[in-house]
Formats: C-alpha cells, structure tokens, sequence
C-alpha cells in the first residue's frame, strides 16, 4: 500500500497511469492510498483462485462460446471470488494502511485506475466495510459482460480470447465518487476530471 507520492515513483504496471496523474495534484485529493497490484495478486494465489476459477470455466470454448453456460458459470464465479478469504497479514496490512490514511470512519470508495465504476461505503473501526468493498470490486472481474470481453478480445498467439485477467491496482478514496467536472479539467490541463465533495478523485 502507497500513499500517492510514493506511487508516482513506482511503474504505471504497478500503481497505474492515471496514479501518476493524480500525485502530480497530491494537495488536491481528499485521504487516499494506493493498492498496488501485487496485493489481488498474492489473494488468488493464496486462495487457490486461479485453479479454481480454471476448472469452473474449463466447459467454455473461447472459439465457440455457448452464453448461456457462461452465464451460468459467472454466477458461480462472482460469489466464490466475492467469499474466498484473504490471509489474515494481508487482512492486516490492509487495515493499517485504512487506518494510516485516515479512512477508518467515514464514507469512502475505491475503484480501478481509468475506471469510472466503484465501489463505496461507510467505513467504522475496524474498517471491514473497505475489505469487503475491495472483495465486491474484484468480484466485478467475473461478471457475465467482464468475462465476455475478455473472450472477445482476440489479442492472442492463438486467435482466441481468454478468460485470465491480470491483477491490477486500486484507488481507495475518502468521501463519495466524484463527478465530471470540466472547468477543472481545463484548469489542471486535462482531457477529464472527476471531483467529489472531498476533493479530486479522477484524471484522464
């Protein structure tokens, strides 16, 4: 977990691009952190996730997708991503970083760099509200429409789409999602911004 100035001196790959845009106006934004992607990572490895999820979808044939069986199949993968337990250091870890970041009460979101969609709450000590957000973020990933597209991507060696997905970062923000705003996006000397009543939430 980072703070977003130690973040902009870490790979986009890790922390995302639009991190580093947003440390760049660090005084603009209300109590936040980063969590990098290493840490969804290191939670389907140890919940065995990847194995799991493997077999589910094994039925599927990514050349001939029968959608009605990856429906099915998808409501299957949400609620086992969404129930599968986080080891109790990484539970820790993320905690204090709530806790160090002034988020242990209060409303709060969180959502990926360069996506819009989020996930939000009301945060009490000890802050479980924000782990099971991240865990109802994650889920996300297994939805019929996000497992679709990754099968239509067609970007492999092969010609056909997958239905793996790589671990990515998290913003976790104070306060609610933000909203367009324009007349700041013009003032930053930005394509968009995204501005809550606790301050900036987004750039692009």
């Amino acid at each position: 977990m980072f703070t977003f100035a130690e973040a902009a001196t870490l790979s986009a790959a890790r922390v995302g691009q639009e991190t580093h845009l947003l440390a760049r106006f660090a005084a603009r934004l209300p109590a936040a952190f980063v969590l990098e992607a290493e840490f969804e990572e290191a939670f389907y490895r140890r919940a065995n996730l990847p194995e799991q999820l493997g077999k589910l979808f094994a039925p599927i044939n990514p050349r001939r997708i029968d959608e009605d069986l990856l429906e099915n199949l998808c409501a299957r993968a949400t609620p086992l991503v969404r129930t599968s337990a986080l080891m109790d250091d990484s539970v820790q870890l993320l905690l204090r970083a709530v806790k160090n970041a002034g988020l242990a009460s209060g409303e709060f979101h969180l959502r990926r760099p360069t996506e819009r969609r989020s996930e939000s709450g009301e945060a009490r000590p000890p802050s479980n509200e924000v782990l099971f957000a991240l865990k109802r973020l994650w889920a996300t990933d297994w939805t019929f429409e996000a497992v679709l597209a990754r099968l239509d991507r067609v970007d492999s060696v092969d010609g056909a789409g997958s239905i793996a997905l790589e671990a990515r970062p998290v913003l976790i923000f104070a306060g609610p999602a933000g909203r367009p705003d324009p007349a700041l996006a013009e003032e930053l000397g930005m394509f968009e911004a995204w501005r809550s009543a606790a301050g900036l939430v987004g750039l692009a």
